[in-house]
């Protein structure tokens, strides 16, 4: 049963992932774009002030793939690293699913999904994005890629584990109080939290500000807001659309496998 379970939740990632690359393709690869060309212009002016020699040693992260074409990195990496994440975070719900259904009380699998998917976007998305939120390219500096790296899988984890433990809290308080109180207090506790963990680690802010000559004066304006802002949204899209694709694919396939079970059990001998 559990390897059906996870053979669902692998195709339900896969299915999320065409979705999730068409909205990445369509809505964030052109903020990209704009963003490449952003830190190739910055580039240009910093070497006409500074010298090439300077410029080499300190500069803002590209894609990190120059040795492939724009078409390829927009298209079959874009796909490819789309569709392999959403097949990791597929089987992943598959996996907590499992291990959720019938253990926090009578909900189908259909609504249990919708819930996972809620929590799974919340715990491993939305919260660590409000500390350490997504950059195109040329927002960061490639001397504290490790530095970031570490600091957001760290939040991942942390979120993650904080929501797990507020369910068991709520689960547990659900039998002193009712159930919409235990939802509140284990609901604040993690918000409370989150809030405490985000004051502990550090922040990060890497935005490239305007180019400044030595007199003060502008010479390349600072990254725009508007393609900040819309990159940071569309990554939330995608996110949204692979979540809500997985739950809703995979609630139907996992509904018809535990149906099917429960009236093969029901037949007598």
């Amino acid at each position: 049963m559990e390897k059906q379970i996870i053979g669902r939740g692998v195709l339900a990632g896969a299915l999320a992932g065409v979705f999730a690359f068409v909205f990445a393709r369509i809505f964030v690869e052109p903020v990209i774009e704009r963003a490449i060309g952003y830190e190739e212009g910055i580039g240009a002016a910093q070497e006409a002030l500074e010298g090439a020699h300077a410029h080499a040693g300190h500069h803002h992260g590209g894609g990190g793939f120059e040795g492939f074409t724009r078409g390829v990195q927009a298209n079959i990496g874009m796909g490819f690293g789309v569709l392999a994440f959403s097949v990791a975070i597929g089987a992943l719900f598959a996996v907590v699913f499992a291990v959720t259904y019938g253990r926090v009380g009578d909900i189908s699998a259909r609504l249990l999904s919708l819930y996972v998917a809620g929590g799974m976007l919340l715990s491993l998305f939305v919260v660590p994005a409000l500390k350490y939120p997504p950059s195109p390219p040329a927002l960061s500096l490639d001397e504290t890629i490790r530095q970031r790296t570490l600091l957001y899988l760290l939040m991942v984890a942390v979120s993650a584990a904080l929501l797990v433990g507020a369910v068991y809290l709520g689960r547990r308080l659900a039998d002193r109080m009712s159930a919409w109180n235990a939802a509140l207090v284990a609901a604040g506790g993690y918000v409370l939290a989150v809030a405490v963990v985000m004051l502990i680690l550090p922040t990060i802010d890497e935005t490239p500000g305007p180019q400044l000559d030595a007199a003060g004066n502008i010479v390349y304006e600072g990254f725009p807001a508007d393609d900040l802002y819309e990159f940071r949204l569309y990554s939330l899209g995608t996110q949204i659309v692979l979540y809500a694709t997985i739950a809703l694919a995979f609630g139907a396939m996992a509904a018809r496998l535990l149906e099917s079970r429960r009236r093969e059990n029901s037949i007598p001998a």
